[in-house]
């Protein structure tokens, strides 16, 4: 259910990836596909990646590329996905949760459903050994913000015992609601703070979506320093149009990353751009500018 419903919610997103890849793995992907040796990294951010992002290139494909990058995660997959990331001594970062973005924790009616397959996923995530699961908010179609958090702790908590006692974390994603997601809830830092607070585990934590922040309040280093403790995991994209995260648009990923690490940050951090140049080249880039 959860890989389905992953897929759907970056379909568009999705296309355009498969578009790109197809026209620029040229001669240049090739080389950068049969790398003979894996990158030496400074390794004090874990990097991941998002295989939605990369359209028709194979599972099998991206995980060899990545690991050759020294990237140590493929991510945002369902359990039919996960011995091929193990094949390449990788792992998942983020397992694919129990619903996607526009249904999600705020509506009390959906709570024994998402309950339900949380069951069924978080024993699933923790044999395989791996450390988050994503869930959404929800959109709000006319909830208020306060009843939206009552509602998602109420829920989350529910799952919350299983997830402690499984030693899983589970993870919010931040999206900004004004491009991507209209209408989704949790598009602010302070509300997925609050959220968490009144959740009260240690295994519910924030994916904190660097694009979608941007976009959202911008003041990113500032609100990821002071709000570090509540966050587990992080995405990057550029911004504007979530393309490379190199000197063609307006964060400076190198000093964001810096600070990141410098805050103690032990999760992983995750590369979720839409290349528009060639593929594995643009990763590679990416990986080595956060590599500080």
């Amino acid at each position: 259910m959860s890989e389905k419903v992953t897929l759907s919610r970056r379909e568009a997103l999705g296309v355009l990836a498969g578009t790109t890849g197809a026209l620029a793995l040229g001669a240049e992907g090739a080389q950068a596909q049969n790398a003979p040796e894996k990158a030496k990294l400074k390794g004090r951010l874990k990097q991941s990646v998002c295989k939605w992002c990369y359209g028709n290139m194979s599972l099998d494909d991206l995980c060899r590329n990545a690991a050759e990058m020294g990237i140590l995660s493929v991510e945002l997959l369902g359990p039919g996905e996960w011995e091929t990331v193990k094949k390449h001594g990788l792992t998942c970062a983020v397992a694919n949760g129990p619903s996607g973005i526009g249904d999600g924790w705020n509506r009390p009616a959906d709570h024994d459903r998402l309950v339900k397959e949380s069951e069924r996923l978080l024993p699933l995530v923790k044999e395989a050994g791996l450390p988050n699961m994503i869930v959404f908010s929800g959109n709000r179609r006319g909830m208020s913000d306060a009843e939206g958090l009552e509602n998602c702790a109420k829920g989350l908590k529910r799952i919350m015992p299983l997830a402690e006692q499984l030693g899983v974390t589970v993870v919010m994603e931040l999206l900004n609601s004004k491009r991507d997601h209209r209408d989704y809830q949790c598009d602010r830092t302070p509300w997925g703070v609050e959220l968490v607070k009144r959740v009260g585990s240690d295994r519910f934590r924030l994916l904190y979506d660097i694009y979608h922040m941007q976009i959202m309040e911008g003041d990113v280093i500032a609100t990821i320093q002071e709000n570090i403790a509540f966050i587990a995991h992080f995405h990057t994209g550029g911004v504007p149009g979530r393309a490379e995260i190199d000197e063609t648009q307006e964060l400076n990923y190198p000093r964001i990353a810096q600070a990141i690490v410098d805050a103690g940050f032990k999760g992983y951090f995750a590369h979720e751009f839409i290349p528009r140049r060639n593929p594995m080249a643009s990763l590679r880039q990416a990986v080595a500018l956060c590599d500080v």
